[in-house]
C-alpha cells in the first residue's frame, strides 16, 4: 500500500511539481545530440539505443549508427548483418533486429515517412508504451507521459508509492499518476525533465535529496524511505550456462557459425560451440561427441591453447566460457562458414567473442606450437 493518496484534488501541488521539474531541467540538463531536435527517426534511434544502456556508452553508438544509417531508407535497405555489426557491443541484440524490421514497416506501410499518430508508432516492431510516448512527445509535442525506470523512481519516491512496479496493479497505478502529473502544455520539455531528474538528481543510490527542489514535497524524504523505493515483487533469477568455444585456424582461415533459435545473441556469429552442464577441460573436450562431429573433416588438428574460465554476465544469465584454440592443415566444418582471419571484423559477434578476438589480434593468446 502507498503511504499517501495521490493529490488529485490539489492542482497547485501538481503544477508546482511540473514547474520545479522544468526549471531544474533548464538549469541541469545534459547537452546530447538527440535533444533539441524534432526528427522522429533520430529520436527513435536514440531511445532504442538507450534502453538498457547508459548514456555514456550509448552516445558514441548513436553517432556511429546515425552516420551509417542517416535515415529510415538507408536502415531499411541494409542487411540484417550490417545492422547487427553496427550494434555490436551494445547487447540486447533484439533491439537492432526490431529496428531493422520496423524501418521496413515504415517503408511498406507509411511510404517511408515516420508515422505521426501514437497508435501507429506503438504498432512498430520493438516499440512499447514508453518508447511510443517518448517519440510522440519529443518529435510531435503530444501529451503522452513517459514511464521508464527513472520516472518510476521519481514518482514512487515523490508520492510514496510502495506498490511494486513489476506488478499489474503497480503498472496501472504508476500510469495513472504519470497521466495526472503530465504537463499537457509542454509535454516534450516535461517528459525530458522528469527523465533527466531521475537520471541525475533522484538516482538509485546516493540521491541528491538535500539539494532537491522537491524535497519538501517528497513523501520518501519525509518518511526516510528514499532507499527503499521503488519496490519490486520479484527478484531477477540468474541462470548459469557453460559454453565451450572452438577457435580453429586453418591456413589463415577460421570457422564461424550463425546463432539461430529464440536464444541470446540470435543471428550473431560465433565460433563452433559446445554447450555443456559444466565447463570442459582439454581431455573431456577431445572425447565429446560434438567435438568429434565438428572436427571429423579437419586434418592434422592440434590443440595449442586453452583459456581460463571467462564469466560473461547478462541480465538473466551467467555465461561460463572457455575458448579452445586449435590449428589444422585443412578441412571444412559443414555447419560453419570458413572466414579469413583478416575479415573477422566484418561479422557481428557477441561482446564475449569480440573480447577474445581482440586478444588474438593483439597477440595476447599463447600459441606454443604455431
Amino acid at each position: 500500500m502507498r503511504t499517501q493518496t495521490f493529490p488529485t484534488d490539489n492542482h497547485m501541488d501538481l503544477q508546482h511539481i511540473r514547474q520545479e521539474l522544468k526549471k531544474w531541467y533548464a538549469e541541469n540538463k545534459r547537452i546530447l545530440p538527440w535533444r533539441e531536435i524534432s526528427d522522429p527517426y533520430k529520436i527513435w534511434i536514440s531511445e532504442i539505443i538507450l534502453q538498457q544502456t547508459r548514456v555514456a556508452q550509448g552516445y558514441d553508438y548513436y553517432l556511429r549508427f546515425i552516420e551509417k544509417f542517416p535515415d529510415v531508407q538507408t536502415l531499411a535497405a541494409a542487411s540484417e548483418d550490417e545492422v547487427l555489426r553496427c550494434w555490436q557491443g551494445l547487447g540486447y541484440y533484439s533491439r537492432a533486429r526490431n529496428l531493422h524490421h520496423a524501418a521496413q514497416q515504415i517503408i511498406s506501410d507509411f511510404n517511408g515517412y515516420f508515422p505521426k499518430e501514437y497508435k501507429h508508432v506503438r504498432n512498430l516492431k520493438g516499440i512499447g508504451d514508453y518508447t511510443a510516448a517518448a517519440i510522440c512527445s519529443f518529435a510531435y509535442n503530444l501529451p503522452y507521459p513517459v514511464l521508464d525506470g527513472n520516472v518510476f523512481r521519481v514518482l514512487s519516491r515523490l508520492f510514496g508509492i510502495q506498490t511494486p512496479i513489476d506488478t499489474t496493479e503497480g503498472k496501472k497505478e504508476f500510469a495513472q499518476m504519470a497521466q495526472m502529473l503530465m504537463d499537457t502544455e509542454e509535454p516534450a520539455i516535461y517528459n525530458q525533465a522528469i527523465m533527466e531528474f531521475g537520471a541525475l538528481q533522484c538516482t538509485p543510490n546516493n540521491a541528491q535529496c538535500v539539494q532537491c527542489p522537491l524535497m519538501e514535497t517528497c513523501v520518501a524524504t519525509r518518511t526516510n524511505t528514499v532507499n527503499k523505493l521503488p519496490t519490486k515483487a520479484t527478484k531477477t533469477k540468474v541462470s548459469d550456462r557453460y559454453f565451450n568455444y572452438l577457435f580453429i585456424r586453418a591456413n589463415g582461415y577460421t570457422f564461424l557459425q550463425k546463432r539461430g533459435g529464440n536464444d541470446i545473441w540470435k543471428h550473431l556469429y560465433e565460433f563452433p560451440l559446445i554447450e555443456t552442464d559444466a565447463l570442459l577441460n582439454s581431455d573431456t573436450l577431445l572425447q565429446h561427441p560434438d567435438f568429434k562431429h565438428y572436427t571429423k573433416q579437419l586434418t592434422k588438428l592440434e590443440l595449442v591453447d586453452v583459456s581460463n574460465e571467462v564469466i560473461h554476465v547478462l541480465s538473466h544469465q551467467r555465461i561460463h566460457t572457455r575458448f579452445f584454440s586449435f590449428i589444422c592443415s585443412d578441412g571444412e566444418i559443414k555447419t560453419c562458414k570458413k572466414v579469413a582471419l583478416n575479415n573477422l571484423e566484418r561479422y557481428a559477434v557477441s561482446r564475449l567473442t569480440e573480447k577474445y578476438m581482440e586478444k588474438f589480434m593483439q597477440g595476447c593468446i599463447r600459441f606454443d606450437n604455431d
